[in-house]
């Protein structure tokens, strides 16, 4: 095994601020451009605004929670080679005070959103009333404040606790954060599953799957991988921090993005099969709607573009060591992310077919959230070490490669 050897003391952790600081204005400004051409849709066609904010909303959501997931799993199963890239994973988790708040407009558009919470559709509807007890506006107000506030907390605590760490160099912080992370790890489980339940599925009340809180779960974590591939990327290049970051974190980052998109397409397939076997009215009107009047063509790429594509490309190591391939493979599964969401969402509202000309609105929330989204991200890339810098793992992460 080929090493290159580190010392603690002079291992670079810091991001080259100008640069992040630069990412940070771009991102604002592009922030609030998007959040004045929201301002616009609203202004046009509300009911459709509040769908695209729903679209965008959940996109970056579950970005930040695949950071979150990613950072607990790497207390829990006591990884080493992750450790230089924890950092940018509690950074992602630390934009879900910011999702909290972008949340109030979809409590507030939530009897465009959601047919049950109409009391009249209720009690015209014996399906709906069958489930009244669970999808009440109330309960699921509580609900949702319920998964934020976990979700915070659990991000809080990893995030403040690595950073105590940087300060210290405290070793038993280590085991304080690999304590918490099985519970932390549970909680989430449970927690990202009903929100899913809640915020996705219940679009179309009519509709189940038992297995879609593990399919958000999927999509999150991949895009998440995503995400930090792109940020290793730039941390090596733009960052400054070549001599910390290796090929290997990368490569790794990219096999373990590989593995998802796996992962993705299996539980889309076993939701897809098992309904199309059952063949139950209530449950195959919702694949119906989108494998025709023109969605059948958004279904098909999202096979093709979230699949059948990047697993071509990446099935190759030198790909996923190759940063040019590697970064567009990225940029690619975030578009494909996009549009799962937008299959999910768009056709509650269009189940006759897309409609072109409010794609600007979309255009919009997604630029109005992810500006904001990104902005935050940089920002905490000049609060703090980029690296877990003071780990006791961090040198022994930096020196390994997996030729």
């Amino acid at each position: 095994m080929a090493a290159t050897a580190h010392n603690r003391a002079t291992i670079p952790a810091q991001a080259d601020a100008g640069a992040a600081n630069g990412v940070f204005k771009i991102g604002l400004g592009l922030g609030v451009v998007g959040l004045a051409g929201v301002g616009g849709a609203f202004a046009v066609d509300h009911k459709q605004a509040y769908f695209s904010w729903l679209t965008a909303f959940a996109f970056y959501t579950t970005i930040a929670l695949g950071g979150l997931f990613f950072t607990m799993l790497h207390h829990l199963v006591r990884a080493t080679w992750s450790t230089p890239l924890r950092r940018a994973a509690e950074n992602l988790a630390a934009n879900l005070p910011l999702m909290a708040v972008l949340f109030i407009p979809i409590v507030i558009g939530m009897h465009d959103l959601y047919h049950w919470s109409h009391a009249e559709a209720v009690e015209g509807d014996p399906i709906l009333k069958g489930k009244a007890g669970y999808l009440s506006p109330t309960f699921w107000i509580v609900r949702a404040v319920i998964y934020l506030a976990v979700w915070n907390v659990l991000a809080w605590f990893f995030r403040r606790t690595s950073l105590r760490q940087d300060e210290t160099g405290d070793v038993g912080l280590t085991f304080k954060m690999r304590k918490m992370a099985p519970a932390g790890v549970l909680a989430f489980a449970l927690t990202i599953s009903f929100a899913g339940f809640d915020w996705l599925m219940s679009l179309n009340p009519h509709w189940f799957s038992t297995i879609f809180g593990v399919y958000v779960f999927a999509g999150a974590t991949m895009s998440m991988f995503a995400v930090l591939a792109l940020t290793a990327l730039w941390l090596t290049n733009r960052g400054g921090l070549g001599n910390s970051l290796t090929i290997d974190n990368v490569h790794d980052v990219g096999k373990l993005m590989f593995g998802f998109i796996v992962f993705w397409t299996y539980i889309a397939f076993s939701q897809y099969y098992l309904i199309w076997y059952g063949n139950i009215p209530e449950e195959t009107v919702w694949y119906k709607v989108r494998l025709e009047n023109g969605w059948q063509w958004y279904s098909r790429l999202l096979a093709v573009g979230h699949f059948a594509l990047p697993f071509w490309v990446l099935m190759s190591r030198h790909a996923k060591r190759n940063r040019l391939v590697l970064g567009i493979t990225a940029v690619w599964l975030l578009v494909m992310h996009f549009l799962d969401h937008y299959l999910l969402v768009s056709p509650t509202l269009h189940d006759h077919g897309p409609h072109p000309a409010t794609l600007w609105m979309d255009a919009a929330a997604m630029l109005g959230i992810g500006g904001l989204f990104v902005a935050f991200y940089a920002r905490r890339f000049t609060k703090a070490a980029a690296l877990p810098a003071r780990d006791p793992q961090l040198a022994a992460a930096l020196e390994y490669d997996n030729a």
